[in-house]
This record gives C-alpha cells, structure tokens and sequence, in this order.
C-alpha cells in the first residue's frame, strides 16, 4: 500500500505540473499577439497617416495594391558598408577613375558650390564628395518606388520602428504636391535624390536653394547641393575645421589611451569613438602623428579617437557629421578621403 501511495503521489504531482505549464503556456501565447498579415498592417498605417492630417486621396493613390518586395529585404542584408572592411571599401569607391571625375566636377560647379559654402558653410569639395559618393556625380537618383521599399522594411521585423516613421514621412511629402507618386523613386531603402536623403531628412533638410518652389534632390543641382550642405550644418559641421588626423598609437601609450572610456550612447558607429578630449590631452597621453601625416596643433579643440584595421585616426565633430549622413565609418572615411584628395592633401 505504502508503494501505490507513493505512486499515486507521483501521478498526482505530474498532472498538476502538467496543467501549470499548460496554463503557463496558455498566458504566453496569450500575452504575444498574432502577427498581422500585410494587408491588415497596411490599414494602421493608413490610420497613423489619416490621423497625422493626410488625404485619404493622396493614401488610395499610394496604398492601393501596395505589396513587399522581396529583394530589397535581400539588399537590406548585404550592405556593403558592414560586410567589406575598410581597405577592400575604399578601394572599391575612390578609384583612381572618382578622383578624377570629382576633381573635374568640382571644377564645373565652382560657381554654385562656392555661393552653397557662402549660404551654410560646407567647403565645396565635402559637397562635391558627398554628392558624388551618392549619386555617382549625378547618375543616380534612384530607380525603385519609394513607397513599396519603405512598406516591405517597416512590416519587417528588424526596424519596423524606423521604417514606419519613414514611410509616413514619405505619404506626407506626396501630400504636400513636392513630388507626384510616380516621381517619388529613390534607392532599396527608400533613399531619395541625388542626395539619397531618407523621408525625414528630406523634410527636415531639403532646400529650394533655386527658389521654384518646390524642393527637388532628384535634378535641380542647386537644391541638391544646398541640402547636402544644410544637412551637414545640422549635424554639426564646422567651415574651416579637420575632420581628423591620422595617428599612432604607440605601444607604451596603450595603457594610458585604454583609460579613456568609448561612447556610450549614438548610433552603432558613434559607439566606436572614444569620448573626446583636446588634442594637448591626447598628445599627452602618447598619441603620435602617422608617418607622413599632418602634425597635431596645440589646438584644445576636441577630438575622438577612432581605430580600425590597425589604423588609428583623431576625429573631430566634422567627422561626426559625416557619420550623421551614414553612420559607417568606410562610409565617413570614403567621403573624408576624397574630400582631402580634391584639396591635394
């Protein structure tokens, strides 16, 4: 008897352990709500975007028929400035063929770039460089939907939040009339113009630098290098100012530089800068020009340090800005680069 009992003991605590983690499992599903399908998702963005004062005829235009597209979720993956490293980036986008082209460009549009650097303070070789890393100095606008591209990355999961913030944005440019729907074409991810500027940007920084009324980064040169320069003002640029300067760090200095802590906050490359401190600070703790590099001034202006592939570089708020434009520094440092170049640095 005293065995049955143990045994009956035994089933009782299984069954009731059973009926817990169903019930514990029942919570669970409960507590994750279904993933709505394209379709249903699509009616609370129409929602979002009526209530943000949009007309409903400017979201049947858009919305009507609307699908994802399965390879932009493809490139969204395989973006060069994350799957090459510094050395193989560089080489692939400041060919001997760019530099020659951005020097020949330069020189075209030095009467528009110079009034551009008047107006916001952005030298006209950091617009042509901008400009033509870009837009290939003017080749490419952008081919794809806006919309369609923007819809497939906000119903994906890795940054909806991002992604449906863009695309009403981009409703909100067709209803101000700026640009007609069939007009409104830019890269995968939905970046438009010669300046490849995503929606908010677009809205936040776009200039009618041309004065017709409309501001188009899709063929007006003057807007496109007015908004690649305001847009750099915004995030920071300094006319006159370095972007950085490459050094070394000694092997006797590497304890010292490991005391100053990385950035805690900022987009995935900001978080790569150490906090800044003034270039005396720096030169103090050991840092060294690069051979053939420029010398650090006594400046106290501050700058942070940046290491990649063995190679080590002091930065200052002029890189940052560029890193506001795409935050990848083969990006920041392609741009950086050519702009030194087309100054015969």
């Amino acid at each position: 008897m005293r065995r049955a009992r143990g045994w009956y003991g035994t089933l009782l605590l299984l069954i009731l352990w059973s009926a817990s983690t169903g019930a514990s499992r029942s919570r669970q599903s409960a507590s994750v709500p279904p993933v709505p399908s394209f379709g249903e998702w699509l009616q609370s963005v129409r929602a979002d975007a009526l209530a943000r004062g949009i007309k409903p005829a400017t979201l049947d235009i858009a919305l009507t028929g609307l699908e994802p597209v399965p390879t932009v979720l493809d490139r969204d993956r395989q973006q060069a400035e994350f799957t090459l490293d510094l050395s193989a980036y560089l080489r692939r986008r400041l060919t001997a063929e760019t530099v020659r082209t951005a020097r020949r460009r330069l020189k075209e549009h030095a009467s528009l770039t110079q009034r551009v650097a008047a107006a916001y303070g952005v030298e006209p070789r950091v617009q042509v460089a901008v400009w033509g890393l870009e837009s290939n100095f003017g080749r490419f606008s952008g081919v794809r939907p806006v919309i369609p591209s923007l819809a497939t990355l906000a119903y994906d999961d890795r940054r909806r939040g991002l992604f449906r913030g863009e695309l009403l944005d981009a409703l909100t440019i067709l209803d101000s009339g700026d640009m007609q729907h069939d007009d409104l074409k830019g890269s995968w991810a939905g970046a438009m113009g010669q300046t490849q500027f995503l929606p908010s940007s677009y809205l936040a920084w776009a200039v009618d630098f041309d004065k017709d009324g409309r501001r188009n980064i899709w063929s007006s040169e003057p807007d496109i290098f007015a908004s690649i320069a305001n847009y750099l003002r915004g995030h920071g640029w300094v006319k006159g100012a370095k972007w950085g300067y490459a050094v070394t760090v000694p092997a006797r200095a590497t304890g010292r530089i490991s005391e100053v802590p990385l950035r805690a906050s900022g987009c995935r490359a900001v978080r790569d800068l150490s906090e800044p401190r003034s270039l005396r600070e720096w030169k103090a703790l050991g840092v060294v020009p690069a051979r053939g590099g420029a010398s650090l001034p006594s400046s106290v202006r501050p700058a942070s340090l940046l290491r990649i592939d063995n190679k080590a570089w002091l930065v200052t708020s002029n890189y940052e800005a560029l890193l506001g434009y795409n935050c990848a520094h083969t990006y920041a440092l392609s741009v950086a680069t050519l702009a030194d170049r087309l100054a015969n640095r």
